[in-house]
């Protein structure tokens, strides 16, 4: 199929595309013991651990004057979102075997509304942001604007690989044991728990290859304003990263879509 023929296909079945991610946030949420509410005991427990770890043990530095859960929050929200986007996509083909066996459309449609799930986990979890911004009496800046802009930035950066992995997990299963790996590991490689700052000069060009680093400086940025800086050539870097991984996310998607409905 020509590349116009399958975008426009994309837009013909945007319907699917809406019935797909409302399923899954039903299916999410339903039947469990404090539903929504495991979406903000989770990132607030693991902000309670990180700012005692890093902060009060480890004496690791804020970003200006915030307070430094706030700080950690900051990083946490896109890291939690990245993750969560991540793992869904990359197993949603292997989830939907059966209508993806029994009925055409474009494929593209499966792991993209995974990834519209784990938004609405992000928007539940803001919720602990502004409480934190109340606590702590903390105003944000004109830069809160651009927060959308950065929530982009995380939703292409989880897009790509997302895209990459679940076609290779069609094909090779054991892929699936790789991703709670990588998302265990960029944990703390990633600047989740600490300010970026704290990478010493000489590395954080290099530092900002993984392309969450660029998205957590700016989602900190945006949230704490004057007291955050943005290191202006590692975001340029990271989004170059993000857009090498979309680019080869969709370019291996679509060559292995066709045989998606023999493998899976």
């Amino acid at each position: 199929m020509a590349a116009r023929d399958y975008w426009r296909d994309l837009w013909r079945y945007r319907e699917l595309f809406y019935v797909l991610a409302w399923r899954d946030i039903s299916v999410r949420y339903k039947q469990t013991i404090i539903g929504l509410a495991w979406a903000l005991i989770r990132p607030f427990l693991t902000m309670v651990v990180f700012t005692v770890l890093f902060g009060k043990l480890g004496k690791f530095p804020t970003e200006g004057a915030a307070p430094y859960a706030l700080m950690v929050f900051a990083g946490l929200l896109p890291w939690q979102f990245f993750a969560t986007a991540l793992s869904e996509s990359s197993n949603s083909l292997i989830g939907n075997a059966n209508l993806i066996s029994k009925v055409y459309f474009p494929r593209l449609i499966v792991p993209t509304a995974a990834v519209v799930v784990s938004f609405v986990d992000f928007l539940i979890s803001f919720a602990i942001l502004i409480g934190l911004m109340l606590w702590y009496r903390f105003l944000p800046d004109w830069q809160i604007l651009t927060l959308p802009l950065f929530v982009a930035m995380a939703f292409l950066a989880s897009l790509g690989p997302g895209l990459w992995i679940t076609a290779l997990n069609v094909k090779y299963r054991d892929f699936r044991y790789i991703i709670p790996f990588i998302v265990q590991f960029g944990l703390y490689v990633s600047p989740v728990g600490f300010s970026s700052s704290v990478v010493p000069e000489h590395w954080r060009l290099i530092y900002s290859l993984n392309p969450v680093v660029g998205v957590i400086d700016g989602f900190r940025w945006a949230i704490l304003g004057g007291e955050s800086t943005l290191y202006l050539p590692g975001f340029l870097l990271s989004w170059g990263v993000i857009v090498f991984f979309l680019w080869l996310g969709i370019r291996q998607f679509r060559r292995m879509e066709k045989s998606f409905a023999d493998l899976i």
